[in-house]
């Protein structure tokens, strides 16, 4: 009896550990994907560039997340202009303005009108110059001064009816009491203006042919010195003011009468003293 139940005994444990037996380890479980828009908002706002465009930055979030769609403004602004380069607004008259310079004289920077006051120079008055600095002119018998016609106005009017004549001295003093000598040549006055007096001698220097305005009753040697400075102050001549009125001194002249809306006329009138404060 005790040799039967120890025999049913190892057979039920024989069976309890066939049933059992070995099993499979489970396989590993698969980590599952984060949807789309969870993976994006992980990997925070994407960039995107339109054709043709710069940079411009959206930024996503999830969907169910309650918030909709921000699109960040750039950080800088563009500014519209016109086809002058100028922003809207600005008016046509600035427009006109930028695109014409301005040139700066002694006049406008100060904010008020030039003065000049007259001076008198120290001239060798009584020699001729060289001929490279101031060549002589000739004595052209009804000659007129070219392009004084289109000169209108009263100012003017001394240089459309100028004609040199010739004269001897004896005439010249007849006709006029102021005559003084310049450079190797006689100048009389009349009428506000000094003039060459052709014939007075005949081996007479002029380097011009046509009135001078008598400045201030200056002497005409001291008016063409006191036009050089005025010049070369506001940066027109760039000579020495030796009371010549030459090729260089006739050029600075021009200029300045063209950058202030006068005449060209390359001689000493009346409105462009007027211009230069000195009178």
């Amino acid at each position: 009896m005790k040799k039967f139940l120890t025999l049913i005994s190892c057979v039920g444990l024989a069976t309890l550990a066939y049933g059992q037996g070995p099993q499979a380890s489970p396989a590993p479980k698969k980590k599952s994907s984060p949807p789309p828009q969870a993976a994006q908002h992980a990997q925070g706002p994407k960039t995107y560039t339109p054709a043709g465009h710069g940079p411009q930055h959206y930024t996503t979030t999830p969907s169910g997340s309650g918030r909709t769609m921000m699109q960040n403004k750039p950080t800088t602004r563009a500014t519209s202009r016109t086809s002058s380069g100028l922003p809207f607004g600005r008016g046509k008259q600035n427009a006109v303005s930028a695109q014409k310079p301005t040139r700066t004289t002694a006049a406008t920077a100060t904010g008020g009108a030039r003065s000049f006051s007259p001076r008198h120079f120290n001239l060798p008055s009584k020699s001729k110059p060289a001929a490279a600095v101031a060549p002589a002119v000739t004595f052209r018998q009804g000659a007129r001064i070219q392009g004084s016609q289109h000169w209108a106005g009263s100012s003017y009017t001394v240089f459309r009816n100028y004609s040199p004549v010739w004269h001897d001295r004896f005439w010249w003093h007849n006709h006029f009491n102021n005559i003084v000598f310049v450079f190797g040549g006689w100048y009389y006055w009349n009428a506000g203006y000094w003039y060459p007096a052709w014939g007075y001698a005949p081996n007479a220097y002029y380097a011009y042919d046509g009135p001078i305005y008598a400045y201030n009753d200056l002497p005409p040697d001291q008016v063409i010195a006191n036009v050089q400075a005025s010049l070369q102050e506001q940066g027109y001549y760039h000579g020495e003011v030796d009371g010549v009125l030459g090729p260089l001194t006739r050029a600075a002249i021009a200029d300045y009468q063209r950058d202030h809306g006068l005449y060209i006329t390359s001689a000493i009138d009346e409105p462009t003293l007027a211009a230069l404060g000195m009178v």
